[in-house]
């Protein structure tokens, strides 16, 4: 057992899972959230899906390797989202706000974005209508977000 401590403290050191929380920080008009990063398909498919709840400043940040127009569902997602599209310089082009859950057997919409987009922020509905977004507004991403996948 003595010698299983050591190892394992030296995989908390190299794994960033152990080394924090694995949120990343972005800035939209004055607030701050903190957000999973979806940079690969897979992470991107499964989103937010099967979520309860989530903390009020927190959300997701979805990453896509090109701008073109994105078109998100709500497929087995509990919670209603704000869905906030950002084109490849983080200016915002349009939302679906309030969007409502849709389960497993739902036939469940798309919501599209109005404009090609690279980046997707979802947060819990409302929190993104409040910022009262127009056309432009910018978000600041972070500076070591890695790249999509």
């Amino acid at each position: 057992m003595r010698r299983l401590i050591p190892f394992l403290l030296l995989l908390c050191v190299l794994l960033p899972a152990c080394a924090g929380d694995g949120l990343k920080t972005l800035r939209l008009k004055d607030a701050r959230y903190h957000v999973e990063l979806a940079v690969d398909p897979a992470s991107r498919t499964r989103g937010l899906m099967f979520r309860d709840s989530m903390p009020k400043d927190h959300g997701m940040l979805f990453v896509f390797p090109y701008n073109e127009r994105q078109a998100f569902w709500m497929k087995n997602t509990r919670i209603p989202l704000d869905i906030l599209y950002f084109d490849d310089e983080g200016r915002f082009v349009s939302a679906s706000y309030r969007t409502p859950p849709c389960g497993a057997g739902d036939r469940c919409p798309s919501y599209p974005s109005s404009a090609r987009a690279r980046y997707v922020l979802e947060l819990n509905a409302g929190v993104g209508e409040a910022l009262a977004l127009a056309p432009g507004d910018r978000l600041e991403l972070p500076s070591d977000l890695p790249p999509a996948r």
